[in-house]
């Protein structure tokens, strides 16, 4: 695989999925909504600080557990399948170019804007929160850290289903009803299965590991230096057992998440005859 011709098709995906319509109305919903939970979040607190910089992070993980899998999602799948479609993706494979340089090439242009709509919202709440002259930057740098793994978790998924979609309105519906079903119907499933089954902790911890938009959920609460009791014993079992290697267990999740999600897109790409 040679690197330069990885990196050309980089560019070229780069610059596609920045015109795409879903990475432009993420960009500008997640930049509008961050300085407006910064402002509010400091006017609630009556001062500026440290108060003020826990309810604006504590306010951007919830906003970012829906925003973050569907830019991953949404970009994921429509970067083979938009292609496939229109007969582009044909056409570049029948380059002097390896299925492998083509595929990676997309990755990395994919990461790379999804990457620029998440620093775009991020850079708008670090300058209103700086503003305010306070906070832990620590801790706002370890949630930017667990945003960007759950983003690359979602790419990958976002990447399965276009590696098997033959159009970009179907990749784009499943992407939509994957979506779903992590942010809303993962949540129900679990508080069905706690109240017909009543699991121990590390039982429900398990369950919740399952869902990666959980993982982070769990990452970036720790990474506010706070503890997990506010997500019940299930918080409370992983801070006793884990203790401060908890954040590196959860970041590995999400990795593994990434790194099997993608693998397993290469692998179907490599498979198909049609592209």
């Amino acid at each position: 695989m040679e690197l330069n011709k990885v990196w050309i098709i980089t560019t070229r995906e780069f610059r596609e999925a920045l015109r795409n319509k879903w990475l432009a109305a993420y960009a500008i919903g997640f930049s509008l909504l961050a300085l407006a939970l910064s402002r509010a979040s400091l006017a609630a607190a009556g001062y500026s600080g440290l108060g003020g910089f826990g309810r604006t992070t504590a306010s951007l993980i919830n906003a970012l557990l829906l925003f973050t899998p569907l830019l991953g999602l949404m970009v994921g799948a429509a970067a083979l399948a938009g292609d496939r479609e229109r007969g582009s993706l044909l056409y570049l494979l029948s380059q002097p170019v390896s299925r492998g340089e083509v595929f990676w090439g997309k990755v990395v242009g994919a990461i790379l804007a999804a990457s620029v709509a998440l620093a775009l919202g991020f850079g708008v709440a670090a300058l209103a929160l700086g503003a305010s002259g306070g906070g832990d930057i620590s801790a706002f740098i370890g949630l930017i850290g667990f945003t960007f793994l759950l983003m690359l978790a979602c790419l990958g998924l976002g990447f399965l289903i276009s590696s098997l979609a033959r159009k970009a309105a179907a990749a784009n519906g499943a992407a939509l009803v994957l979506w779903l079903g992590l942010a809303f119907l993962g949540d129900l499933g679990i508080i069905g299965a706690v109240l017909k089954t009543n699991p121990s902790p590390g039982a429900l911890l398990t369950m919740l590991v399952i869902n990666p938009l959980q993982v982070f959920k769990l990452g970036a609460i720790y990474s506010l230096q706070a503890t997990l009791d506010t997500l019940g014993a299930a918080g409370q079992y992983a801070t006793f057992h884990f203790g401060e290697r908890l954040p590196l267990l959860l970041g590995g999740l999400l990795c593994l998440w990434a790194a099997g999600t993608f693998s397993g897109a290469f692998a179907l790409f490599n498979r198909r005859q049609d592209s």
